[in-house]
C-alpha cells in the first residue's frame, strides 16, 4: 500500500494523507503560476522586512502606531509563509499530498495568525481612535505597557481560540479519497472530508467565527465612527485632511482583510464552492499580505521619508 492510501478501521476507510487538487486542471499553467507566486512571496517577505527594518532603525518611528505595524508586518510574513512555500512545491510535483499531521500543523499556524491579525487590526484602530479623539491623553492611554498588553492579548487570543478549534476539527474521522479541493489545509475544505455529520461542529465554528472575527470588526467600526465624528468637527480643511491621512492606510488594509475573511468564514458549508473558496483564499493569503507593504509605504508620509533617508544614505556610501 502506498503512503497516500487510506487505512481501514472497521467498515470505514480512514485517511492518513490528503491530496490537493486545486490546480489539477491547470497542469500547463503550473510553471507560470510557480513563477508568479514565488515573485509575490519574495516581494511580500522583502517588503515586510523593509518596513520592520525602517521602523527599527528610525527613532522617530518608535511610537505605538509603528509598534503595531511591526507586529503586523511580522505576522504577514509568517502568514504567507504558512501557505505559499508548500503551494510552490506542489506546483512542481505531480502528486500533491500532505499527511494529516502536517495538515493539522498548517491549519494551526494559519488560523492562529488569521485571528491574531483580526485582533491586531482592532488594536491599531484603538490607537488611531485615541490619537485623534483624545490627543491630550494619548501618551498616558497608549504608553509602552499598554501597547505591549494589547499585542500580547492579540497573540494570546489567536493561539488559545484557534488551537482549541483546530484540535477539535482533527478529532473528526476523515475518510474516502482524501481529495481537498483547495491548495492548502483551510478549515471548511478539510471539514468537508469528515465522514460523520458535522452540522453541530459547523454551528459551533460559525459561532466562534462570529464572536472572535466580528467582535474585533465591530470594535474597528465603532472606533472609526467616533474618529469620523471627531474629524468632521475639526474646523480647518488641513486638519481634517491630516487626520484622514493618518487612518487611510489602516482602513484600506482592514477593508481588504475583512472583506475576504467575512465572505469566507461566515458562510454556511452549503454555500461554499471550490472556485469561490480558492479565489477568496488567494486574496487574503497571497494578495493582501503583498499589498500591505505597498499600502504602508506609498500612503504613509513618515515611512516614505524614512525610506528616502535610507536610500540617500546608501547612495552616499556607494559614492564615497
Amino acid at each position: 500500500m502506498s503512503s497516500s492510501e487510506p487505512i481501514m478501521s472497521g467498515n470505514q476507510s480512514l485517511c492518513t494523507h490528503f491530496t490537493f487538487v486545486a490546480f489539477s486542471s491547470l497542469a500547463e499553467l503550473q510553471p507560470v503560476l510557480f513563477i508568479v507566486f514565488l515573485t509575490i512571496y519574495l516581494f511580500t517577505v522583502g517588503g515586510n522586512l523593509l518596513i520592520i527594518g525602517l521602523i527599527w532603525g528610525t527613532p522617530s518611528l518608535h511610537t505605538p502606531m509603528y509598534f503595531f505595524l511591526v507586529n503586523l508586518s511580522f505576522l504577514e510574513m509568517c502568514y504567507i509563509t504558512s501557505v505559499v512555500p508548500q503551494m510552490l512545491v506542489h506546483l512542481l510535483v505531480e502528486i500533491k499530498t500532505i499527511s494529516v499531521g502536517c495538515c493539522a500543523a498548517q491549519m494551526y499556524v494559519f488560523s492562529i495568525l488569521g485571528l491574531t491579525e483580526c485582533c491586531l487590526l482592532a488594536a491599531m484602530a484603538y490607537d488611531h481612535f485615541v490619537a485623534i479623539c483624545h490627543p491630550l491623553h494619548y501618551s498616558f492611554l497608549m504608553d509602552p505597557r499598554v501597547c505591549l498588553k494589547l499585542a500580547v492579548a492579540s497573540w494570546t487570543t489567536g493561539v488559545v481560540v484557534e488551537s482549541a478549534q483546530t484540535t477539535w476539527i482533527f478529532t473528526l474521522p476523515f475518510c474516502g479519497t482524501g481529495r481537498i479541493q483547495h491548495f492548502f489545509c483551510d478549515i471548511m475544505p478539510v471539514v468537508k472530508l469528515a465522514c460523520v455529520d458535522t452540522s453541530h461542529n459547523e454551528i459551533v465554528m460559525f459561532a466562534i467565527s462570529v464572536l472572535f472575527i466580528m467582535t474585533p470588526c465591530l470594535l474597528i467600526l465603532c472606533s472609526y465612527v467616533r474618529i469620523l465624528v471627531t474629524i468632521l468637527r475639526i474646523p480647518s480643511a488641513t486638519g481634517r485632511s491630516k487626520a484622514f491621512s493618518t487612518c487611510s492606510s489602516h482602513i484600506l488594509v482592514v477593508s481588504l482583510f475583512y472583506g475576504t475573511a467575512l465572505f469566507t468564514y461566515l458562510q454556511p458549508k452549503a454555500a461554499h464552492t471550490p472556485e469561490t473558496d480558492k479565489a477568496t483564499t488567494l486574496m487574503y493569503t497571497v494578495v493582501t499580505p503583498a499589498l500591505n507593504p505597498v499600502i504602508y509605504t506609498l500612503r504613509n508620509k513618515e515611512v516614505k521619508e524614512a525610506f528616502q533617508r535610507l536610500t540617500l544614505r546608501s547612495t552616499h556610501r556607494q559614492m564615497t
